[in-house]
C-alpha cells in the first residue's frame, strides 16, 4: 500500500491500440475488467504489454481477450504465465447481451483501445464497438486530418 502523502498515477495507460481510430468507425466504448494472474499484472506495471493485434470474442456468453501480448516478468521464473493466453473480460450480463447482438446482427468488431491501472489500481481496458472503414473512408480521414494540420499551421502563422 502506497504512503499517505505519496499520490498514485491514475487512469496510467499501459497499453494503446492506436491504429484502431484508423482501421475502424468508433461507435460506442466499454469499460471492462480484466482476470490476469499476479505476473501478468506485474508485467503489464512494466508497460510493455501489445494490444495491436487483439480482438475481443463473445464465447460461451462470456467475453474475452484473443491475441493481446503480455510478456513473461523475468523475475518470476517457472510461475510465469503464457504471453498470449486468453484472458477473461469483467463486463455485466446487459453489456455482454447488448455488444453480442450489435456483433451478431450489424457485423460490428470488438476492438480494445487501452489497457490502463484506474485510481484504485485496478487493471481496466477500454474496449471499442466498431465497424472497419473501407479503404476510401481511410483515405477521407487521412485527407481531413493533414488539412486540419495544414490549417492550425496557417492560423498559427497568420
Amino acid at each position: 500500500m502506497a504512503p499517505k502523502g505519496s499520490q498514485r498515477v491514475v487512469n496510467k495507460v499501459v497499453a494503446e491500440n492506436r491504429k484502431a481510430r484508423f482501421n475502424y468507425e468508433i461507435v460506442d466504448t466499454y469499460e471492462a475488467g480484466l482476470v490476469l494472474s499476479g505476473t501478468e499484472v506485474k508485467s503489464l506495471r512494466e508497460g510493455k504489454a501489445n494490444i495491436a493485434e487483439s480482438y475481443a470474442s463473445d464465447e460461451g456468453g462470456e467475453m474475452w481477450l484473443i491475441n493481446a501480448y503480455l510478456p513473461e516478468y523475468l523475475q518470476a521464473n517457472r510461475f510465469n504465465h503464457e504471453p498470449r493466453r486468453r484472458r477473461k473480460l469483467l463486463l455485466s450480463k446487459r453489456e455482454i447481451n447488448r455488444l453480442r447482438g450489435a456483433i451478431n446482427r450489424d457485423g460490428m468488431t470488438l476492438v480494445p483501445l487501452k489497457i490502463y491501472f484506474n485510481e484504485k489500481g485496478r487493471a481496466k481496458m477500454e474496449l471499442a464497438l466498431g465497424k472497419g472503414k473501407k479503404l476510401h473512408d481511410k483515405r477521407e480521414s487521412e485527407k481531413e486530418r493533414d488539412w486540419n494540420r495544414q490549417r492550425s499551421r496557417l492560423l498559427k502563422d497568420h
